[in-house]
């Protein structure tokens, strides 16, 4: 195959995981490094799993991501339909012409008949395995005759269409990522091709596919592994040439200690602790929280991990708690990690439409989308001179398959925002604008051009939109408390009667941040104070805190006569 191809097929199970994201991404900055196409393929055989509106959420994820198929469900193409519960046709010619190699058979075993073979080779401490040791005993097109079987299949017998793994042969199986490596057929069970639906399982309709639609190379996590030799062999049967694979290493779990504080401690030990009782519901949950609290309240320390080893003086309380923190703290992200620590998981919101609950996305907890996908791109991959920020036509230049990680790749809540505060940077106060006046904020009384002017003193303190809004209320209303250390700091027994002076002078002047300036440099020198003798209360006054961008700016922005009421105000306050 000369054309790269290669193809992103979620399963609509629920929302768009934030490793999904980042195989669409590889795959879609491969293809268009290579000059080839990315196409959405939607895998939808297990309809037991199937959740209403999946396919639907992937699609607009994949759309605010910038991640646009050339060929999709909704988009269409030349190898059209491209969802698999619309391909059954193709997927019966094929299960006959597997049927008439030696790489397949049929198999009539009930589940009830496999359980009894499972629990009887349990009780000799053996492991149950449908393979080339067992399935000449069990009720199948091999073990069966001839007459058997056709006398099962005129019964109209329910029956799998399994792979006839070959007996003892080593596969060298090449990943791009990984190099080399090697199976023996003989570790290999027999899988499931086609259910007893008529429908084929994943593993058989995902090659199908991906011959039919002429995939080139084939981007995928690393759960996949174990898989490949099967579809290594599954090609081999059809004898169709097998495209290129590589396997993406997991996104694992952020660093605890990064994200507990004292102001989340509360919080973060109660949804472990929750989390904690639904797997050992033995224990109380007051007592189970005190202990998870205290192994939080350590986490910091050096001695956290060694900590979590367990010992003979543990009580069985104690020993379930250190196995569950050592396993809920390491391994592969989940929601779950998201819905403990509050950071998203997924690119969008998603409603669960059997509960109604809300899984919080990206979007709406106002990541940019560009920040977010160039925050995805680096979670396994390294560009040219270790640069972080890239747009993504910079990253389809430069991407390479051959520099992804094999290492998993830890999330950062911290480096994810970091992302974002740089590409807020990197917004013009206008785009910003837009933004601000898309989010569920109330700036109907103020104009665009003074929300442009503060948006151009508050972005750089901001890592998303709406805290220009949030560190910024002092420009929309006046305060109606002071900061009690603040105050301290800025309030003497003097300060009304100067703070009163220069208000009663600001009526004089014209009000724009460079006049507001030279008057009050002006009037502290003409009195021998200091600057910080007016500039700390003043802005104490107008701010309510000691914050926020140079005291001459904000006060052009809220006005002459705003300002001098705020002054009034705090005088009365302090009074």
């Amino acid at each position: 195959m000369e054309k790269v191809r290669v193809r992103f097929a979620p399963s609509p199970t629920g929302p768009l995981h934030l490793g999904g994201v980042r195989t669409a991404l590889y795959d879609y900055l491969f293809a268009k490094n290579q000059g080839g196409e990315f196409i959405l393929r939607i895998e939808d055989t297990d309809t037991a799993r199937y959740v209403e509106g999946a396919e639907e959420y992937i699609e607009e994820a994949l759309e605010w991501c910038g991640i646009i198929p050339d060929e999709s469900p909704k988009k269409g193409g030349k190898f059209a339909p491209y969802r698999q519960s619309e391909r059954r046709d193709i997927y019966d010619r094929y299960t006959e012409q597997i049927l008439k190699t030696d790489y397949a058979y049929i198999a009539f075993d009930t589940p009830e008949e496999l359980d009894a073979i499972r629990a009887e080779f349990e009780a000799k401490g053996d492991v149950f395995s449908y393979d080339n040791k067992t399935r000449n005993r069990l009720r199948n097109s091999i073990a069966l005759t001839e007459e058997e079987v056709q006398k099962l299949l005129d019964e109209k017998t329910p029956y799998v269409v399994r792979f006839k793994m070959p007996v003892d042969r080593t596969l060298n199986l090449e990943d791009i990522i990984r190099g080399i490596s090697s199976v023996n057929t003989n570790t290999l069970d027999d899988k499931v091709l086609v259910k007893n639906d008529g429908m084929p399982t994943y593993h058989f309709a995902n090659i199908i596919d991906d011959h039919e639609m002429e995939i080139s190379h084939v981007i995928r996590g690393e759960e996949w592994l174990p898989s490949l030799g099967l579809h290594t062999l599954l090609y081999e049967a059809m004898g169709w040439e097998a495209p290129q694979f590589a396997h993406l290493s997991l996104i694992l779990k952020p660093d605890a200690a990064s994200l507990i504080n004292k102001e989340n401690i509360d919080s973060i030990t109660k949804s472990f602790t929750e989390d904690f009782i639904l797997k050992n519901n033995a224990y109380s949950f007051e007592g189970a929280s005190v202990l998870i609290k205290s192994f939080f309240a350590d986490i910091k320390s050096p001695r956290f991990k060694s900590s979590l080893n367990e010992n003979e003086k543990d009580d069985t309380l104690t020993a379930s708690v250190k196995q569950f923190l050592k396993k809920s703290l390491s391994g592969k992200l989940s929601k779950r990690d998201g819905d403990k620590f509050g950071f998203p998981v997924f690119p969008l919101d998603f409603k669960d439409p059997a509960t109604g609950i809300i899984s919080k996305g990206y979007r709406e907890n106002g990541y940019l989308p560009d920040a977010f996908i160039n925050m995805v791109a680096l979670l396994g991959w390294s560009p040219a001179d270790d640069k972080e920020i890239l747009t993504l036509e910079e990253m389809c230049k430069e991407f390479d398959l051959h520099k992804v990680h094999k290492a998993g790749a830890r999330f950062s809540k911290e480096k994810s925002e970091w992302f974002n505060h740089q590409y807020i940077q990197l917004k013009s106060n206008e785009e910003l604008l837009q933004i601000l006046k898309h989010a569920d904020l109330d700036l109907s009384a103020v104009s665009d051009e003074k929300l442009v002017k503060i948006i151009g003193l508050m972005k750089e303190r901001a890592s998303f939109p709406k805290d220009i809004y949030e560190n910024g209320k002092f420009f929309f209303e006046a305060p109606l408390s002071y900061d009690e250390k603040a105050s301290k700091k800025a309030w003497n027994d003097e300060t009304s009667s100067i703070l009163g002076e220069l208000a009663e002078n600001l009526n004089t002047i014209e009000f724009t941040s460079e006049t507001v300036k030279q008057f009050i440099h002006d009037f502290a020198e003409n009195k021998g104070l200091g600057m910080g003798k007016v500039m700390m209360p003043l802005r104490l006054s107008l701010v309510g805190e000691l914050k926020g961008p140079d005291v001459p700016d904000i006060m052009e922005l809220i006005g002459k006569e705003e300002s001098i009421s705020r002054i009034n105000n705090a005088i009365n306050n302090f009074k």
